[in-house]
């Protein structure tokens, strides 16, 4: 990313934090929409002019794409109050038992975050994240849970922090313990990108809870809602964070998302197969079902051959 780039991201960064509560020892924005993925990928696409060369130009679904933060807070009770007060609908249905059992559902399940997803805010789709300062000093020193210290271990933009020494400290500590388990896993010759990319994986080892409630949390708002679906008893109503922690901690959590992803697909497809009819009308829609059943039986015989 340009200078230029970085220097107006962080003016927009620090302008969405300007709709918080002010009293956050740290911040900072993560993910697809802070980083630019490298190489070519589906956000690019390629121009040609008459008489020129093909050149790559970028589409605007980076600038697009969900922003995610994590807030760092001394008092949670006190600034999910105020939070309430000023962003009343970010909140679920927890918002009406107020901010002191909010903060225990942030501090005593999962990874002692409280997330509010899919929300507005200056025109951009943000996610945050809310975990007490003392939870995050003892996850980054001790790695209780390796949540958001993993998080911190991989590419973050930092938008504010205050002077708080013990949380500097554990800043640094939690990198440098990072470091050294790579090279613990590391064979005695490596590149530094393999230094990377094992610092990348640690928080993500042996398909823990953690990593698969991390993986499940970014999984699109759809597929989520129908895990929820899959899951949740009826009359209970959970919230879809419960149910995907519940979810992360299932010895069959890959069979749940196989059904989710089930629920969404065979309906859609019966759906969109029908809308053909009429869209492309019935003559095209045959010849278009003939030309993918031939091409099925074709892969069929070829893998029994």
């Amino acid at each position: 990313m340009a200078l230029q780039a970085l220097q107006s991201s962080g003016v927009a960064f620090r302008k969405i934090l300007s709709h918080f509560p002010e009293e956050l020892s740290l911040a900072f924005a993560y993910g697809s929409g802070v980083y630019r993925q490298v190489g070519p990928s589906s956000d690019q696409k390629v121009s040609l002019a008459p008489g020129q060369a093909p050149r790559r130009e970028s589409a605007s679904s980076h600038e697009n794409a969900m922003l995610d933060f994590v807030f760092t807070v001394d008092d949670p009770v006190a600034w999910h109050s105020k939070n309430l007060k000023k962003n009343w609908n970010h909140y679920s249905f927890l918002k009406v038992l107020g901010p002191k059992i909010i903060t225990t559902v942030q501090n005593n399940y999962g990874a002692g975050v409280y997330y509010n997803p899919l929300i507005m805010c200056d025109g951009r789709l943000i996610k945050y994240g809310v975990i007490s300062t003392s939870i995050l000093i003892e996850d980054l020193l001790n790695w209780n849970n390796l949540y958001i210290a993993g998080r911190l271990q991989k590419p973050v933009k930092i938008i504010a922090m205050n002077e708080n020494v013990a949380l500097r400290s554990a800043l640094d500590k939690n990198l440098k313990s990072a470091v050294t388990t790579a090279f613990l896993m590391l064979p005695e010759s490596f590149s530094e990108e393999d230094l990377f990319i094992e610092i990348a994986g640690l928080s993500y080892s042996d398909k823990s809870p953690e990593g698969q409630f991390t993986q499940l949390m970014t999984l699109p708002k759809t597929l989520q809602q129908q895990i929820n679906h899959v899951m949740d008893p009826p009359g209970k109503n959970r919230d879809v964070e419960e149910t995907l922690l519940q979810v992360a901690h299932d010895p069959d959590c890959g069979e749940v998302v196989r059904r989710g992803l089930s629920a969404i697909v065979r309906p859609s497809s019966m759906k969109q197969s029908t809308k053909g009819i009429f869209t492309a009308g019935m003559k095209k829609t045959v010849v278009y079902s003939s030309l993918k059943l031939h091409k099925m039986w074709k892969g069929w015989l070829r893998k029994t051959s």
